[in-house]
């Protein structure tokens, strides 16, 4: 896909880049695939997932208590639960605002953690990374932002979320729809956004102005981002997700590029 070919103007010193159509194949990749990026937040989609796998399982239920009193794993999973960013303490009740928080998906973990008696890092391989087959993705601290991965990995997980093997397609279909509709927030890099809609782990795309995908995305298009300049979004619409990782921070850099980015990635998809 010539449409790839735009990262080598990003102002970063390494970036690599694939599309994956619905049914598994790939459409297209630029960059070096096989490069360990840090994913930052984008970590905690494959948190997210290996939470559903421990659902299926039987582990836990995501009604249950988690987190701060009133608080479940559902409500982790939304940004529901109240915490704060990155402190581990109450900022608002259960269920009352959009409160994206590093926090929420740290406490997530110890409590997949307490429930399966596996470490969250070991219990994400073997749910998620081995099944998949990537082989180069690690969890090297907190399940909010200290994955390690390459785009080679992230295109077999961007297959699944299309595809699923490992989860009923019924439990994607729920992870990917609004949980707690209505609720306003602050969607990190783009600020005050009304309604800040997500699923269990997963942003949604919806109506939301300004936003990091691009802007003939699909209002049903989900996915994430990452601070270290990261992202992996999915588009029903398209048929299609991208995965996009670069060494260099999120900034005003990311904000300009990116947009123009994945609406050349679509239009190149829709001319096909």
């Amino acid at each position: 896909m010539q449409s790839l070919r735009i990262i080598e103007n990003w102002p970063v010193q390494t970036a690599a880049a694939a599309v994956v159509r619905a049914d598994g194949s790939l459409a297209g990749s630029h960059g070096p695939l096989g490069h360990r990026f840090a994913l930052a937040s984008v970590t905690k989609p494959l948190a997210a997932y290996a939470a559903l796998v421990a659902y299926e399982e039987g582990a836990i239920e995501l009604d249950e208590p988690a987190g701060p009193e009133g608080s479940t794993v559902r409500h982790l999973l939304a940004h529901t639960s109240g915490l704060a960013f990155d402190e581990h303490r109450p900022s608002a009740p259960p269920g009352q605002r959009r409160l994206y928080s590093n926090a929420g998906f740290e406490v997530l973990g110890d409590h997949i953690t307490k429930a399966t008696g596996i470490p969250f890092a070991q219990y994400l391989h073997q749910a998620v990374c081995e099944p998949l087959g990537m082989t180069a993705t690690t969890l090297e601290g907190s399940p909010a932002k200290d994955g390690v991965s390459t785009v080679s990995d992230l295109v077999r997980f961007a297959a699944e979320l299309q595809a699923p093997r490992l989860l009923d397609v019924r439990t994607v279909a729920e992870a990917t729809s609004v949980v707690h509709p209505g609720l306003k927030g602050v969607l990190p890099g783009y600020g005050h956004q009304s309604p800040n809609d997500w699923g269990l782990g997963l942003e949604i795309r919806d109506g939301k102005s300004p936003h990091w995908t691009g802007a003939s995305s699909s209002p049903r298009a989900f996915g994430h981002f990452g601070q270290s300049g990261t992202f992996l979004w999915v588009d029903p619409d398209a048929r299609a997700a991208c995965v996009a990782l670069t060494d260099r921070a999120f900034g005003p850099w990311a904000v300009e590029a990116w947009t123009p980015f994945t609406d050349a990635v679509l239009a190149e998809l829709r001319s096909r």
